[in-house]
C-alpha cells in the first residue's frame, strides 16, 4: 500500500514538473515571440521615419525656380532702369531671404517667430517685384506666444506664392494679402489663415486649363506632398483647406485655412 502511494506520489510530481516545465516553456516563447515583434515594429518604425525625414529633407529643399528667376529678371530691370537705390535694395533683400532659405531648409522645425520674419521678407521682395501693387498685414493674436510654438520648415511661403503667381498677378489693380495667426484652445495648437483679394481659385482653375500651370503645379505638389509626409510621421496633425472666398464671405479672392499641432511636444 506504501509503495502504491509512493509510486501515485511521483508520478503527481512527475507530471507536476512537466505541466510546470510546460508553462514555463510557453510562457518564455511568448515573451521572446513578444519580444521579437516589438522590437520588429521597432525596426520598422525607425525605418519608417528615416523615409518620412529623408523625404521631408528633399521637399525643404525645393525652392520654386521660377521665384528665383522672376527676382532676378527684377533685380535686372531695375539695373537696366538706373534705378541703383531700389536695385540693391532688392538684392540685398533677395540675398537675406536666400540665406535664410538655405539655413532653414537643413532644419526640420522653426519657432513661429523666425517663419513670420521669413514670410515677411519673402512679401517684401514680392512688393518690390510688383512695384508696390502688393500690400500685406500680418496679424498675431496677443496671446499667441510666436517664441515657444514651432512649426515644420517654410511651411507658408509656398502658399503666398500661390496667392501672389495665381491670384494677385492676374488683377488689374493693387492686391492685398493679409495672415492672420490665431490661438486655439488646445495645447500646441494654432491656426493660420492666409487670404488674398486675386480673381480667386474658381477663376484661377479655368485659367489654369488654358495655361501649362507648372509653377502652381510645383507649389501645390510641394504643399500636399509635405502635409500628408508631416500627417503621417505621427509628429504633427496638420488640417488644411482652400476655398473660393465668394463661396464663403462673398469676397473676391482665396482664403486658406492651417490648423497646426505638434503632437510631439504633447
Amino acid at each position: 500500500m506504501d509503495n502504491l502511494v509512493l509510486t501515485y506520489t511521483l508520478l503527481f510530481i512527475l507530471v507536476l514538473v512537466v505541466v510546470l516545465g510546460m508553462v514555463f516553456l510557453f510562457i518564455t516563447f511568448n515573451n521572446r515571440k513578444n519580444q521579437l515583434l516589438q522590437q520588429q515594429l521597432e525596426d520598422q518604425l525607425a525605418a519608417q521615419k528615416k523615409q518620412y525625414e529623408s523625404e521631408l529633407n528633399a521637399l525643404r529643399s525645393q525652392l520654386n525656380p521660377h521665384f528665383v528667376h522672376n527676382s532676378l529678371n527684377a533685380i535686372q530691370y531695375y539695373i537696366q532702369r538706373n534705378e541703383v537705390e531700389i536695385s540693391e535694395d532688392y538684392l540685398t533683400k533677395f540675398s537675406k531671404l536666400m540665406r535664410l532659405f538655405f539655413d532653414y531648409s537643413r532644419t526640420k522645425t522653426i519657432t513661429l517667430k523666425e517663419e513670420i520674419a521669413f514670410i515677411k521678407k519673402y512679401l517684401d521682395i514680392e512688393k518690390l517685384r510688383f512695384e508696390d501693387k502688393i500690400e500685406y498685414y500680418i496679424n498675431i493674436d496677443k496671446s499667441l506666444d510666436t517664441t515657444d510654438l514651432n512649426i515644420p520648415t517654410m511651411m507658408i511661403q509656398p502658399i503666398l506664392e500661390n496667392a501672389v503667381n495665381h491670384g494677385i498677378f492676374h488683377k488689374t489693380s493693387t492686391g492685398t494679402i493679409e495672415v492672420d495667426f490665431k490661438t486655439t484652445k488646445e495645447d500646441n495648437q494654432y491656426q493660420i489663415v492666409i487670404k488674398d483679394d486675386g480673381i480667386g481659385i474658381n477663376k484661377t482653375k479655368k485659367h489654369n486649363k488654358n495655361t501649362t500651370g507648372t509653377a502652381k503645379a510645383h507649389s501645390s505638389a510641394v504643399i500636399a506632398e509635405r502635409l500628408d509626409i508631416l500627417n503621417d510621421s505621427g509628429d504633427w496633425n496638420i488640417s488644411f483647406s482652400i476655398n473660393d472666398r465668394s463661396d464663403i464671405d462673398d469676397g473676391t479672392g482665396t482664403i486658406v485655412q492651417l490648423t497646426i499641432q505638434n503632437l510631439s511636444e504633447l
